[in-house]
């Protein structure tokens, strides 16, 4: 397992155990929005922000990832489905730990709605990859999202706390999930799941205060730090907005002066 140990070190930083990732893989399912049209100045920006890690589907890696400035870890995204399809909860995989691998990724992910009709399958597709994870040393990461008919409420404590217990029982390394909405409900998913947790920062945060007392609130009890897109590669300055987030995750900041480093002050 050495080999996974050396990789997840360059997810999830040594000294605070904690680490901030930029997803920009929502090129496949909602297009090229703003953000991820010009992936080469977001990762930049996103890298001299602090961020670990970018996760990005395997076509992109090469329009994008590095060759210049700062390192910055990779994570390779190995399911996808299109906002078009009939079936958007239903996650397919549409590559290999192995492509993985040879692009020089330091994680790949693996997405799972759980409660959705199709869950069974992304189920048995997490545990396969988890076991081919083990083998070649690769850090997985399951984004394990309660979603489907009968979720009434996706951040409900009762159904993330189910969501990420069975990304870890099933072998994950890190999950990826729901914030609950409190400090108090998401301590208690942290508290049943033994991997680390890191937040999803979801549909776009009307402000940055919100943004930043929801990763404030999930660290402060034993949240593992993040996995924000939308509210970081859309945000007026996404150099700033992950330098904000990246103090409170590694450094404890507080709120108010996390501001001041996206307002400029």
């Amino acid at each position: 397992m050495i080999g996974k140990k050396i990789r997840i070190e360059r997810i999830i930083d040594r000294k605070t155990g904690k680490c901030v990732i930029v997803p920009l893989d929502h090129g496949a399912s909602i297009g090229p929005v703003p953000g991820i049209i010009d992936m080469t100045q977001t990762i930049d920006e996103v890298s001299k922000g602090g961020a670990n890690a970018v996760l990005m589907h395997k076509g992109m890696v090469g329009t994008g990832h590095r060759g210049y400035g700062g390192d910055i870890g990779l994570i390779i995204h190995l399911s996808a489905s299109t906002g078009l399809s009939p079936h958007p909860n239903h996650k397919v995989l549409v590559t290999s730990v192995e492509k993985g691998l040879k692009l020089g990724a330091d994680a790949v992910s693996v997405h799972v709605n759980v409660g959705s009709e199709r869950e069974a399958e992304m189920l048995i597709k997490l545990g396969t990859i988890s076991e081919i994870c083990d083998d070649w040393g690769m850090p997985l990461i399951a984004m394990m999202y309660p979603r489907g008919k009968d979720i009434k409420d996706e951040h409900a404590p009762e159904v993330v706390k189910i969501a990420a217990r069975a990304g870890a029982e099933l072998g994950a390394d890190i999950i990826k999930t729901n914030y609950t909405g409190d400090p108090d409900t998401f301590k208690e998913v942290v508290d049943g799941c033994p991997v680390p947790v890191v937040i999803a920062g979801g549909s776009k945060i009307e402000t940055d205060q919100e943004l930043l007392q929801m990763v404030k609130n999930s660290v402060d009890v034993g949240g593992a730090g993040v996995a924000i897109g939308r509210n970081v590669f859309q945000a007026k300055s996404p150099l700033k907005t992950t330098r904000a987030i990246s103090e409170i995750v590694h450094n404890k900041l507080e709120v108010e002066e996390a501001l001041k480093i996206i307002n400029g002050d």
